[in-house]
């Protein structure tokens, strides 16, 4: 007979094989939040693109 030991006393490795075990699979879904950005907020990577489409003007 399997003696029963406390989830507290187990090694991490048998930790992460039984918290793996009762996790299910997200099959296929992207558990990532989705949202639309607002058009009215700042943001950089935006700001710097108008360096790009100037045309290049040598030395």
């Amino acid at each position: 007979m399997k003696t029963i030991i406390p989830y507290e006393k187990l090694s991490k490795k048998k930790k992460k094989e039984l918290d793996s075990a009762k996790r299910g699979s997200w099959n296929g879904v992207n558990p990532v939040t989705r949202r639309v950005e607002s058009k009215k907020v700042y943001t950089r990577k935006k700001a710097l693109k108008w360096k790009d489409e100037l045309p290049f003007q040598g030395f």
